[in-house]
Order: C-alpha cells, then sequence, then structure tokens
C-alpha cells in the first residue's frame, strides 16, 4: 500500500508541474522540479513501481494540449495523445535509468545520464517525427534569453540537458544510501556545469545590441483567420487591399515587411494580381516585401513564400521544406537580394534546417511567414526563436491566428502582437533590427551535443546491463 500511495503522490506531482510548467502559456521554474518526484521515487522503490509512476506524469504532464487539441487541424487529439504517451514512456526510460544507477551506488553517474538519456530520446523523436520537435522544455524558456544561450554552442539539446540536470542533480543528492564523497561530487559537478553554461551564455548576451540596428522591419497579419484566399474572388482582392494599406501606413524607415503565410491562393496563370501591385508598392516605399501562398499548379500544390524585392527585380518564390499536407516541398534557400535575410515558412522551423544551413550560407535573419491556431501561438513562434539563438539568426515569425514576434540573434524578443481572430483588421509590429552575431559554434559542428547525450546514455545503460548480468551470475 505504502509503495501504491507513494507511487500516486510522486506521478501526481510531477504531471501538475509538468502541466504548469510546458505547454502554451507555461511557468519555466516549474519545468526544473518536475521530474524530480519521479527520479526521487526512483531511488526508493522498485522498477514496476517508479515506471508506473513515471509514465503517468508524463503521459498527464502533456496534458495541457488536450483542450486545444480537439479543434486542432495541426495537432489532433489523436496524435496529442500520441506525444503524451511517448512523453511518459521516455520519462518513465529515463527514471528507470536513474533509480537502477543510484541504487547500484553510482550517483554521479546517474545525474549526468538521466539528462543525457532525455535529450537522447528528444533527439530521436526530432529526427524520426514528420512534424519536428516543438513544446519540449526548452521551449517554456523562451522568454528567458540567459537561459537559452547555451543553444548557440550545443544546440537546443544543450538546453534541455541543463534542464534536466538540475533535478537529476538534486535528487542524486538526497537518493538514499549515498557516500558522502558521491554527494560532494554530484554536488560540485552539477553546480560547475550549469554555471560555465549559463556565465558562457552571459558572456554572449553581454554583445547583443552593440550593433546598430541596420533596418526597420515589419510584421503584418489579419486578425481574422483564413487560408489560401483566391487571389481573384472579392475576398482575396479585399485582403490584399488590405495589406496595401497597412503596408502604405507603416513609417518611412521600414526596409522589409514580412507577412503571414499562405494568405492567398495563386495558379502560375494569376500570380500577377498578387505580385503585381505588391510590386508596385515595393517600388514606391523601397521595402522588400515577403508574403505568404498556396501555389496550385499541374504538379500540385506547394506553400510558397513569394518575395518582391524593393529594387523592382523580378519576384522570388521560396517553397516550404517541411508540410505535411503539400505536394510539393522545397529543398533550396531563398535570401532576399542585397540583403543576408533568408526566408522559411512557419514548420521549417521545427526541424535543425533550414536555419542552419541559411545562418552556415551567410544570413543573419530569418523571415518567416507562419500560420498558427490563436493558443499555439505563443509556443511556436518561440520555437522559431530558439532556431535562431542556435545559429545566430534574427527572427521575424509572421504568425496569423497567433503571434508577431521580432526577435534578434541573442533570442531577445524586439517587438510583439497577438494576432486574433475575435478581432477586426490587421495586426502589424514595427522595431529596428540590429545586426545578428551570424554562425554560431552550433552552425558550424551541428548536434554534436546530441550525439554526446546519445553517446553517454548508451554508456550508462550498458554499464547497467552489464552489472545486472554479474549480479545473476
Amino acid at each position: 500500500m505504502g509503495s501504491a500511495r507513494n507511487t500516486a503522490i510522486a506521478a501526481t506531482a510531477s504531471a501538475l508541474l509538468f502541466f504548469f510548467g510546458t505547454g502554451f502559456s507555461p511557468v519555466p521554474p516549474l519545468v526544473l522540479l518536475a521530474p524530480l518526484p519521479l527520479l526521487f521515487l526512483a531511488s526508493r522503490t522498485s522498477a514496476l513501481w517508479t515506471g508506473i509512476a513515471a509514465f503517468l506524469g508524463g503521459f498527464f504532464g502533456a496534458a495541457n494540449n488536450w483542450a486545444h487539441a480537439m479543434d486542432s487541424v495541426d495537432v489532433p487529439l489523436p496524435m496529442a495523445l500520441g506525444i503524451s504517451a511517448a512523453n511518459g514512456t521516455v520519462l518513465a526510460l529515463v527514471a528507470l535509468l536513474f533509480g537502477s544507477l543510484v541504487r547500484s551506488g553510482r550517483a554521479v553517474v546517474a545525474a549526468i545520464a538521466a539528462p543525457a538519456a532525455w535529450t537522447a530520446a528528444l533527439y530521436g523523436v526530432s529526427l524520426a517525427s514528420p512534424a519536428g520537435v516543438v513544446g519540449t522544455p526548452a521551449n517554456s524558456f523562451g522568454d528567458w534569453a540567459l537561459v537559452l544561450q547555451p543553444a548557440a554552442y550545443a544546440g537546443m539539446w544543450g538546453v534541455e540537458f541543463l534542464v534536466f540536470l538540475v533535478p537529476a542533480v538534486i535528487a542524486a543528492l538526497l537518493a538514499p544510501g549515498v557516500t558522502r564523497v558521491a554527494r560532494l561530487r554530484a554536488g560540485v559537478i552539477g553546480a560547475v556545469v550549469v554555471t560555465v553554461a549559463l556565465a558562457a551564455g552571459a558572456v554572449r548576451l553581454a554583445g547583443a545590441g552593440q550593433s546598430p540596428a541596420d533596418r526597420h522591419v515589419a510584421l503584418i497579419a489579419p486578425n481574422k483567420g483564413r487560408w489560401a484566399a483566391d487571389i481573384t474572388s472579392a475576398d482575396g482582392q479585399a485582403l490584399l487591399q488590405s495589406y496595401v494599406d497597412a503596408i502604405g501606413a507603416l513609417p518611412g524607415s521600414v526596409r522589409l515587411a514580412v507577412l503571414a503565410e499562405a494568405d492567398f491562393g495563386i495558379t502560375p496563370a494569376n500570380a500577377a494580381q498578387l505580385t503585381g501591385p505588391l510590386a508596385r508598392l515595393a517600388r514606391e516605399r523601397g521595402l522588400d516585401i515577403v508574403a505568404g501562398a498556396v501555389l496550385r499548379s499541374d504538379q500540385g500544390k506547394a506553400n510558397v513564400a513569394i518575395v518582391v524585392p524593393a529594387g523592382g527585380t523580378a519576384p522570388l518564390t521560396y517553397t516550404k521544406q517541411h508540410d505535411l499536407g503539400a505536394d510539393i516541398l522545397g529543398t533550396g534557400r531563398v535570401t532576399i537580394p542585397g540583403s543576408r535575410t533568408g526566408i522559411a515558412i512557419c514548420m521549417d522551423l521545427n526541424f535543425a534546417d533550414p536555419a542552419r544551413s541559411y545562418a552556415a550560407a551567410g544570413s543573419s535573419i530569418l523571415a518567416v511567414p507562419a500560420a498558427d491556431e490563436t493558443a499555439n501561438g505563443w509556443q511556436h513562434s518561440r520555437t522559431g526563436l530558439l532556431r535562431g539563438v542556435e545559429n545566430g539568426l534574427g527572427v521575424l515569425w509572421a504568425g496569423r491566428s497567433g503571434s508577431l514576434m521580432i526577435a534578434d540573434g541573442w533570442g531577445q524578443v524586439l517587438g510583439e502582437t497577438r494576432t486574433d481572430t475575435n478581432r477586426p483588421g490587421m495586426a502589424t509590429v514595427v522595431a529596428p533590427m540590429p545586426a545578428a552575431p551570424g554562425a554560431t559554434v552550433h552552425t558550424r559542428l551541428g548536434d554534436w551535443f546530441a550525439w554526446l547525450s546519445v553517446g553517454i546514455a548508451a554508456g550508462a545503460i550498458a554499464t547497467t546491463a552489464a552489472s545486472r548480468r554479474r549480479s545473476v551470475q
């Protein structure tokens, strides 16, 4: 009865901490505590009860998106339940590994192996999932620029490791049977790793804002949600006119306007009805315009961003590289002429590329037409912001039914406003964009830290398995 009661307490406490520490409106410090009840239990009870508690804690901790999923097109309820089950399974495996190591007297290894295993599992999900990865614990710290800076060195995986390292070290320090020397080692190692990571982040963050703004940028989106309004229809023409009016009202200092994803439905035959008016406006105002559209042709449907240059040259077309609903996917980069601004679209930033390839090619800003589902707008925009920190890119997230967000290459939000389907008219945000730092250690070395985590986790699992075989013999 005692084991069942402790299991219920640990599962409930962890689920609540994950529920409120992650999701669409997270309280980030709670994420640091969320695994602690499960790891605490793992060092004191059997593998069976540990696995049950951790699975339930992870499963119900991810229930903060279920209500949204009931009406979601992007993440319907069956998918949300699958995500919750995967979260619970991963958490159970990590807790079981931690418990096995601690009970065998290797508290220091447990404190490092648990966050490594968590990070390795998330990395595996990111490689396997057709939708990429979003809404992880690192995502919860989207407004905590200092905590995100390690991503420039180790990718988002460095942040995931740090977030899980804190509760793992605390649990190792509190585990029964751990020697004083082991406690000291675990505490020192954890403190050193966290201090060095945050200190390196502070040094990097100190360089933010030292470069003068090289251009003002604007993000514009309609508050009323729509998808691919036919450019030849009255609705499409009215939307285009709303954009023309909004761009015309921008301050004269603005040199780039980014519109939302897939606003217009076009074909090769009628695309000029969209690009023509935008091209005239771009020349008159001396600014570049990036517009989102769905392009239908004989080959199928493509989600595109059309770049209309200020200089009057022919429009360029970027095709979204990651899209679950398109027939045609893009494979290449598009950069606004005469600038270091690359183009990506919404879900593209759920993945390491194309953001990393843009930074490696010399871009310092990403212009991102996007479309969210209101509730998840903050979370998804911070996924984009995190990709920006990884690669030293400023991010211009023009999210319809979500957020318009301008962030610099250090992850600091310079301007933001909500786009809400319940309000009429257009939403606009304008901000000066300083020169971003550009390519980072992560850009150059890629997912080295994720693979290091895989190696640490694999080594810990192998060691545990070998110890069990010896004990059986």
